[in-house]
């Protein structure tokens, strides 16, 4: 029992030191290190089990769009990152240089990408010509590099993985189709598979991306009450196709430009899944990205046929992630250990459960432990994950829903952002100058415009001028 009370104590309580509490988790459930490059992390196994499992599943439903994978170059040209002007002002702070090639300075320097648009662009003015080329539905998988001031573990690192989707269309109607779409798919993604709520919108064009059109975003709330913006969609227009000369044919053999989006989603996740659903006790996983479902705990494992048992277990349940601890740790430190790393199920097998038939299943999500037959094993895992990913996301929602504010005055508005941590729904009437002025004032930025407009009054709540728009506000990660 010593030892776990120990790795228990390892990990600050939330409510004592949150920044504190996270770092505690990721380190002691083994998902990071610290690199001897500055700025960058080193994803332990445990951490890239997780990102396997969402790259898995995200990469499936990409593909029912009809989105393909490729692969572009890490390095980018000076000259080619100078064709898109906004783009190139909106990423210039955070580029890194390559400058020599071995013992020899470069001819021209070379950009280590932070994403990728002006190489996709680049490709499609030779691979796009004609309108029976389009559409192009194209992801990669890839790292990116982003020279940051102040990291932290998953949310911000100068190197991180990420997907970004790039795609060229016929008409901006199409475009704009898909740039919702994918936006769509992330929401689906963060709600039924991470069971994390989002509300879902679109960026200011303050917050919108570097030469986009249009920024559509997902935003998640943490528990601390900060928003994550937690995967964003884009819609070119034909700005990029214009810079770099992407042209086809139309049916009527005119030469037109193609419509472009992007979109992407990183590693940031796992810190959602972090700060969402975690605890004082360590990670909570949602069940469709455990890397292990089911921990299976022998007790009096020594004992002659309790290892048999849990093997025997392991194969039944089969059609899980399932491990057995046969570890020659004491089972309050499994337990506890186990607790830590967020596995969603544990099962414990004993001499006198198998003299009885049975096990004891234990849910991380609440701490309900019940004596199951083992005859209805394999159906209680499965009710059991089921329930457990809805409990998370009803959990996640009710916070969400019990930390969004609305405010009506100034006043108001500045209280709520002292006092209460969370969303704050006010209007705006869309002019810059009042954007910053709330930044400047209350010490909160724009999330998104949601797509679920409310009336929460009439007019602006800075300016006072009449508007229809209602946005979500908040202090963010």
């Amino acid at each position: 029992m010593s030892n776990n009370k120990k790795l228990v104590e390892a990990i600050t309580s939330m409510e004592e030191d949150f920044a504190q509490w996270y770092t505690d988790v990721v380190l002691k459930a083994e998902l990071i290190d610290y690199s001897s490059v500055k700025g960058c992390m080193v994803i332990k196994p445990a951490g890239y089990a997780i990102w396997e499992l969402i790259q898995r599943q995200l990469d499936d439903m990409f593909k029912e769009t009809g989105v393909e994978n490729v692969y572009m170059p890490l390095f980018i040209p000076e000259s080619l990152l100078q064709k898109e002007k906004d783009h190139v002002e909106g990423f210039a702070p955070e580029v890194a240089w390559v400058t020599h090639g071995g013992l020899e300075p470069l001819q021209e320097r070379l950009c280590v990408r932070p994403t990728s648009e002006t190489l996709f662009c680049d490709f499609y003015a030779n691979e796009i010509q004609s309108y029976r080329d389009l559409p192009k539905l194209y992801n990669q998988w890839c790292s990116v590099v982003r020279w940051e001031k102040t990291t932290r573990p998953f949310l911000r690192s100068r190197e991180f993985l990420w997907q970004e989707g790039h795609t060229a269309h016929a008409t901006a109607r199409e475009a704009e189709e898909r740039t919702i779409q994918m936006l769509n798919v992330y929401a689906d993604f963060y709600e039924q598979v991470l069971a994390i709520p989002v509300i879902k919108g679109r960026k200011t064009d303050k917050e919108k991306f570097a030469g986009a059109e249009a920024t559509y975003t997902i935003e998640a709330l943490m528990h601390d009450g900060k928003a994550l913006q937690s995967g964003t969609s884009h819609n070119f227009g034909d700005g990029f196709a214009r810079a770099f000369g992407i042209q086809y044919t139309d049916k009527e053999n005119k030469l037109q430009y193609v419509h472009q989006t992007s979109w992407g989603m990183t590693t940031r996740m796992i810190g959602a899944i972090i700060m969402v659903h975690g605890d004082d006790n360590g990670l909570v996983l949602p069940p469709n990205v455990a890397p292990v479902q089911v921990m299976i705990i022998p007790i009096q494992q020594k004992k002659e046929g309790v290892l048999e048992k849990a093997e025997e277990l392991k194969k039944m349940l089969a059609d899980f992630r399932v491990k057995i601890d046969d570890s020659d740790k004491s089972p309050g430190y499994k337990f506890s250990e186990q607790e830590m790393r967020g596995f969603p199920i544990r099962v414990e097998i004993g001499p006198k459960d198998m003299a009885a038939g049975q096990c004891v299943v234990v849910r991380r999500d609440n701490g309900e432990k019940k004596v199951v037959p083992l005859t209805q094993l394999k159906e209680t895992i499965q009710k059991t994950l089921e329930d457990i990913h809805r409990n998370l996301f009803d959990k996640a929602r009710k916070h969400l829903e019990g930390h969004t504010y609305t405010a009506t005055t100034m006043e108001e508005f500045k209280e709520l952002a002292e006092e209460k941590p969370g969303f704050i729904k006010a209007m705006w009437c869309g002019d810059r100058e009042c954007e910053d002025a709330i930044k400047e004032k209350i010490g909160v930025t724009s999330r998104c415009i949601p797509f679920k407009q409310e009336h929460v009054g009439g007019t602006c709540i800075h300016c006072h001028k009449e508007t229809d728009t209602m946005v979500y506000w908040g202090k963010a990660y």
